[in-house]
């Protein structure tokens, strides 16, 4: 195994562990919820704040790891997500306390993703930088899934403060991991000036192989309007994926609880039944990235996105018609609503210089969970006037929040299709947009 592909498995595995706190508070919210009398619209808030943590400290963080360099980010990130994972345990006596643990868990782990996606993109040239990304991806998947297959069990068995340091304490491991064992490469020395163009080594050579002698090389077409076209894009991804990664837990748990199950039974096969929907991911956006280095950047986009958001638009009406086909459907819709996500990364890179490559995934990442701030807490919302406050358990109208996500998931596909048409599209993948 080259160098490289031993630093992606070691970053395959650092971002497993390190992010398995991202939704063990889902995972064990309906104890928390009954514990404390959290409401739906609580609730909402909650998961929302955990988002606003990671936009507040996303960007600054891109913007040091280009300077200070990335490896010492993520360490200190992966080290204060741990920390204060562990602490919520010993510290949650209440809605505001929790409000506050849950906002610096989320200030910590926001400066790990997008480092550690630029920390790749050295790694990797643009050929296999799809792939790479993906894998990167589909570790963040099987996290986020992991905690809901790891703590809702433990939580059902032993109490929510079990399930909560299951998901916790490992993250401890992935700090000993990245410190000792993951190096950071010095980006490629560029030709030409810093911009809004992928102009390494790489293309450079392949561009000036395709030029007579004696000619100027001609350089790629630039400018803002690739990355901020495909940004939107990823903000109508973003609107969906995390609403609906952090309601899946209740929505699944509900279901259960609608079919007879007690509210311990339900809760421990709502969040088995969630694990394995956002783990369906992890398969998919693998899948997707190797798609998107073949067919085109856009492409895999459009397939991902429509796939994703038109079930949304009558899932959370099924709710008590069938567990059966309840199930179905969110396995479908966990397949496609991460797949794309590694694809937005991806291009961004192949549209901007090597030299502020941290800095610019560290902005789109911020544009792009801003609606993750949002849409939780609209779908806690929407959910709450529906069900007059009840607890998410005990709401049995779901029909509209998701059909929302849906709507809002619109803005991929349609920006991905203006962005086909533009020059600088053909910077992404070779030309395979």
């Amino acid at each position: 195994m080259i160098k490289r592909d031993k630093i992606l498995v070691l970053m395959v595995i650092c971002m497993v562990l390190s992010y398995l706190p991202w939704y063990n508070f889902s995972a064990v919210l309906s104890d928390i919820a009954a514990e404390f009398n959290l409401t739906s619209g609580e609730t909402g808030a909650i998961l929302s704040v955990f988002q606003v943590g990671y936009v507040i400290v996303v960007v600054l963080t891109g913007y040091i790891a280009d300077r200070v360099g990335t490896k010492k980010v993520i360490f200190w990130a992966t080290f204060f997500t741990a920390f204060f994972s562990t602490a919520f345990v010993y510290l949650a006596g209440g809605f505001y306390s929790i409000l506050i643990l849950r906002l610096l868990t989320g200030l910590s782990a926001g400066a790990i993703y997008a480092p550690g996606m630029a920390l790749l993109s050295n790694w990797f040239s643009p050929e296999q930088r799809g792939k790479a990304i993906g894998a990167y991806t589909a570790a963040l998947t099987l996290a986020y899934g992991g905690a809901y297959l790891i703590a809702s069990p433990l939580a059902a068995l032993y109490g929510w403060q079990v399930g909560i340091l299951s998901t916790s304490l490992p993250v401890f491991i992935a700090v000993i991991l990245f410190y000792y064992f993951v190096e950071e490469k010095p980006p490629a020395p560029v030709a030409g000036k810093a911009g809004l163009n992928e102009y390494d080594e790489t293309v450079s050579r392949k561009v000036e192989a395709q030029v007579k002698p004696g000619k100027a090389v001609p350089a790629p077409k630039g400018g803002y309007s690739g990355p901020t076209l495909i940004t939107a894009s990823y903000m109508g991804h973003m609107w969906e994926l995390y609403a609906f990664w952090g309601w899946i837990g209740p929505f699944m748990t509900a279901n259960f609880f609608a079919f007879g199950y007690s509210q311990s039974e339900a809760a421990m096969f709502g969040g088995q039944v969630a694990a394995l929907i956002i783990i369906m991911g992890a398969p998919g956006v693998w899948i997707m990235g190797i798609v998107a280095d073949i067919l085109g950047r856009t492409r895999a986009i459009i397939v991902g996105a429509t796939s994703s958001l038109v079930a949304q638009f009558f899932f959370g009406y099924l709710y008590g018609y069938s567990l059966t086909l309840v199930i179905i459907i969110g396995l479908w819709i966990g397949f496609w609503v991460i797949s794309d996500s590694g694809i937005f990364k991806t291009g961004l890179t192949e549209m901007v210089s090597v030299d502020i490559r941290a800095t610019s995934l560290g902005l789109q990442s911020a544009i792009g969970y801003s609606m993750t701030v949002l849409a939780p807490w609209v779908f806690g919302r929407v959910l709450d006037q529906l069900n007059q406050g009840v607890s998410p358990m005990s709401a049995t109208d779901w029909g509209l929040p998701f059909l929302l996500l849906g709507v809002g998931a619109l803005l991929a596909p349609i920006c991905a299709i203006i962005l086909r048409k533009l020059p600088q599209s053909d910077l992404m993948a070779n030309g395979k947009k």
